[in-house]
């Protein structure tokens, strides 16, 4: 069935639930017809004895999750090497036809053992959102019929991807907390409740892996191996795909982070190998991942790009020998072509995820080339393809139904051309059934002592948490008898709205939220969220800056050296004039909006450092940031780590990395590109690239370029790049006093399924703004997880999170000619809780624990900086949990600067918004009183 079929019948279901629902709503009794019965029986009769077993078993709840034949199994025979999706591919008309006729027959019970059977598929090809609402009007229709725990956790899926965190952190966090059900799901077994609880943890990880918080993520997904590897019959998919997320998480995590997750005694950290390496030890789970989930093409590709991103990365970075850095190219150039090898003959690719996938697989085997010494020629042609590509899946991730199959084959059409000029070449492969080459099986299957008392206890550590917050958003389906063990989760309370958390269903059968856009696209919605303006009538978002009359320039740096640049595309005009006039100093502004300010430095005496002395710049000399030519070199690095000083300590524009002529390049500026992707420092970057008068401006959007992803660690004051491919998608239509909000697609982006927001200055700015936007929004984070800390030892469990802020350099050709700030795409209603002088919203709750963090920063920072200026996204309540975005911070270790008001701004927290008096969350974390004490600034 190609897409617009499996669309048309899906919305025909839709529809015939939809008048079931409305029919028990009006508590209308309309039996079903005759004719009605006996197509019922015919559909269910048509289908093989296979899938009426597996119905069969679905309905008596045999499982809280289908199983694959070889998830379970220790040695997998023949007949275990198939995937239930290619059955319920090659039967979905016939399926459908049964989901169809159950409906109209009022079978609900087999309605929804259909649906649980077809969810895992119909998620593939991106029909989640039509196939939950069946769900949701069916449970309306026969609220104590048993909804399998795979739906509710496929709705937390659908929250995460689209958003909306609160709604999914409660759905996972009722589930941990008590192993809940919806309507009237029995578990056979308690090692069924281990399954589900294991799941819910791992998605939960993947919320904080979102949320940047990679230590607090790592430690969940390991929570979900343990519950894997407990179960009487080790789940083998849970185990690829938690290993897989492990790998991806190491990847970002600092090496601080990771020390102290290496160095827990009560990890059995065996499963990663000997390497102490963060990026080896990825590169391990990655490859463990591969080896458990080698019968299912997707989890393959998956894993094995994440391994041959681990292995890309660990080539740049100072601890690799240079004398090894040929191989593990070469190790990272045989991941890739595994993970394109998965597109067999034949395979109709129906997944969004899937195609991303295949597209990062196709671009970094291009640039893993590259760094090999492959043909300029041929890196340009695979990159060209690659560019095309992106532009196609954009267009197919906003596609109609009838359009995305043509789509699909274009893209993959390029990805084939791809393979063919890189030559990749099959693998010996002597299993038909699986898709990784015999000598990935050389992995020691690692013997590990988890058993599910320890994973019990595990859980006990997060309870306190998870109980705290199912009683914040507490839910009951009054439609069906409340059970001694407590009311069960609903899934028809969690509707799709932008409201906050409603949780109540009515009397007779649980109601949708009212004005619920069913089946809606979030990423496609221009809706008040995190690019939306909040409410204009308050006063509290009011936030003042003032002009800063440093120059407005993007930097128009190389970043290529003899024959290795990226194909050049347009998009972007350089000029030289200098930015003047003030702007208004007073106006509202977006969850996208940042007042200008200089850059946080550690020591207030470096201004000096940033200023670029006696540099021009016009057509003939262009400030360039060196790549090394494509043939390989074993030149060393310079050093990027944090704790080291600069290269040079001049005042000028040379330090670890060197401006030169654009046709000069020498073996010294060979160094700079590596050591930008193994991790430069704060001010070696902002040196490096500081520059006041070249300018460069956003002219095209629904463009795409080749860009180096940045991410920043406070923790280690570093900054990290990965090359990468961005779409540059159509802007939102909001705009705040100095940004508008774009759409942004990239290939290295966290969360492939989620959508992303590109926050572009509407003027020309120097590139510094921008990383110092993602800076100080990445130290808020930082302070703020100190925070939760606190708050969490003192049995407080309400959770503040900010969201990550990363910054993408795009490339035009060979030339840094742009820089936008990203992050994940929130659903909800945005608020403003303070500004950053004195104001405050005192109707939500959550301006106390707001407050509070302020208090915190001061006294956590030594009394030299506050974090102000907090809007984002809450619960209804304010005791639960609070995602907040586009902070300003007070501090005086940084110049004084156009919204960081130094003192001044310290004073207008201490006094004026959080004032002479602590409130009770401060009285609890027994912070010291902001006045009278010598530090409080006069």
């Amino acid at each position: 069935m190609d897409s617009q079929e499996v669309g048309d019948l899906l919305e025909e279901c839709v529809v015939a639930a939809a008048a079931a629902a409305a029919a028990a709503a009006a508590q209308r009794s309309s039996q079903p017809t005759e004719a009605e019965r006996l197509n019922h029986r015919s559909c269910t009769d048509s289908l093989s004895a296979g899938l009426a077993s597996l119905l069969q078993e679905a309905m008596d709840m045999k499982w809280p999750f289908v199983p694959e034949k070889w998830q379970y199994k220790h040695s997998v025979s023949a007949r275990d090497k198939t995937n239930l999706s290619d059955l319920i591919s090659k039967h979905l008309p016939q399926l459908l036809a049964v989901l169809k006729a159950s409906i109209v027959a009022r079978e609900v019970s087999t309605a929804l053992a259909v649906v649980f059977l077809v969810d895992r598929y119909l998620y593939w090809t991106d029909e989640s959102t039509r196939l939950l609402k069946i769900t949701k009007l069916l449970h309306r229709c026969r609220p104590d019929t048993p909804v399998a725990p795979q739906l509710v956790i496929r709705q937390a899926r659908v929250y995460l991807n689209s958003g909306k965190l609160q709604k999914a952190e409660y759905i996972l966090s009722s589930l941990i907390n008590n192993s809940r059900a919806t309507g009237c799901w029995v578990y056979h077994t308690e090692s069924d409740r281990t399954l589900v609880q294991a799941v819910s943890v791992q998605v939960r990880g993947m919320i904080l892996q979102k949320l940047g918080l990679w230590l607090e993520a790592a430690e969940l997904i390991w929570a979900s191996l343990v519950g894997y590897y407990s179960l009487p019959q080790p789940d083998k998919k849970g185990i690829g795909t938690s290993l897989g997320l492990l790998a991806n998480i190491l990847v970002s995590m600092n090496d601080e982070d990771f020390r102290t997750f290496r160095t827990d005694q009560n990890k059995e950290l065996s499963l990663l190998g000997n390497v102490s390496h963060r990026l080896l030890s990825a590169a391990q789970a990655a490859k463990m991942a591969v080896v458990y989930s080698q019968y299912t093409s997707l989890y393959v590709l998956t894993n094995v790009v994440t391994q041959g991103t681990c292995l890309l990365s660990y080539s740049f970075s100072v601890e690799c020998p240079s004398s090894q850095r040929q191989s593990f190219l070469q190790q990272a150039r045989e991941a890739f072509s595994i993970g394109l090898l998965t597109d067999t003959e034949g395979k109709q690719v129906t997944s969004k995820q899937e195609l991303h996938t295949f597209l990062k697989a196709a671009f970094s085997l291009t640039v893993t080339h590259k760094w090999l010494g492959t043909p300029q020629k041929v890196v340009t042609q695979a990159t060209q393809a690659c560019h095309k590509a992106l532009t196609h899946f954009y267009d197919y991730c906003h596609a109609a139904s009838q359009d995305k199959d043509s789509l699909c084959a274009e893209i993959m059409h390029l990805v084939t051309q791809v393979k063919l000029l890189l030559r990749v070449e099959p693998f010996f492969n002597s299993d038909r059934g699986s898709f990784i080459p015999d000598s990935y099986r050389n992995i020691a299957d690692t013997s590990v002592n988890f058993t599910l008392a320890g994973f019990s206890k595990l859980m006990q550590r997060f309870q306190k948490y998870r109980a705290s917050l199912c009683e914040t958003t507490n839910s009951n389906c009054k439609g069906t008898k409340d059970e001694p063990d407590g009311a069960r989760l609903c899934i028809t309370a969690l509707g799709t709205t932008m409201d906050p958390l409603n949780t109540e269903c009515s009397t007779e059968a649980c109601k949708v939220a009212k004005g619920t856009p069913q089946g809606e696209e979030p990423h496609l919605r221009d809706s008040d969220s995190s690019a939306g303006l909040p409410p204009q009538h308050s006063d509290q978002s009011t936030t003042q800056g003032s002009t800063d009359e440093l120059g407005s320039s993007w930097q128009n740096f190389s970043l290529s050296g003899s024959g290795s640049s990226w194909p050049s595309s347009s998009g972007y005009v350089g000029s030289s004039a200098t930015e003047a006039g003030a702007e208004d100093r007073n106006q509202n502004f977006p969850t996208t909006e940042v007042d200008d300010s200089f850059l946080l430095l550690p020591d207030k005496n470096m201004k000096r450092d940033l200023h670029v002395s006696g540099s021009t710049v016009n057509s003939r000399t262009v400030p360039r940031l060196a790549t090394p030519a494509t043939s390989s070199s074993n030149s060393s690095l310079a050093t990027p780590h944090p704790n080291l000083q600069c290269a040079s300590t001049e005042p000028s524009t040379a330090s670890s990395f060197d401006i030169v002529e654009m046709n000069e390049v020498s073996s010294a500026e060979k160094k700079d590109y590596r050591a930008l992707l193994a991790g430069v420092c704060h001010d070696c970057l902002m040196k490096r690239l500081h520059n006041d008068e070249t300018q460069f401006k956003l002219k095209e959007h629904r463009a795409v370029h080749s860009a180096l992803h940045l991410k920043f660690s406070k923790a280690q004051g570093l900054w990290t790049a990965r090359e990468t491919c961005v779409y540059i998608g159509e802007p939102m239509g909001k705009k705040g006093k100095q940004r508008a909000a774009i759409w942004v697609q990239f290939l290295h982006q966290e969360e492939r399924l989620s959508s992303y927001v590109g926050k572009d200055y509407l003027k020309p700015k120097q590139i510094q703004f921008h990383l110092g936007d993602v800076e100080r929004q990445m130290t808020a984070q930082y302070y703020v997880t100190e925070f939760n800390k606190s708050l969490y030892d003192r049995d407080v469990m309400a959770q503040i999170y900010f969201i990550p802020s990363e910054a993408l350099l795009i490339l035009d050709g060979d030339e840094i000619v742009g820089c936008v700030s990203v992050e994940p795409y929130m659903l909800g209603d945005f608020v403003k809780l303070t500004n950053n002088t004195g104001k405050k919203d005192k109707s939500f709750q959550a301006t106390e624990y707001g407050l509070a963090f302020g208090h915190f920063t001061y006294i956590f920072s030594d009394y030299q900086e506050v974090v102000v200026d907090l809007q984002g996204w809450v619960t209804a309540n304010g005791k639960g949990l609070t995602y907040l975005t586009d902070p300003q911070i007070h501090s005086t270790r940084t110049p004084r600067g156009p919204s960081n008001f130094a003192a001044r701004g310290l004073r207008y927290f201490l006094e004026e918004q959080h004032g002479p008096e602590c409130n009770g969350i401060c009285q609890l974390l027994q912070l010291a009183p902001v006045v009278g004490q010598p530090h409080v600034p006069t």
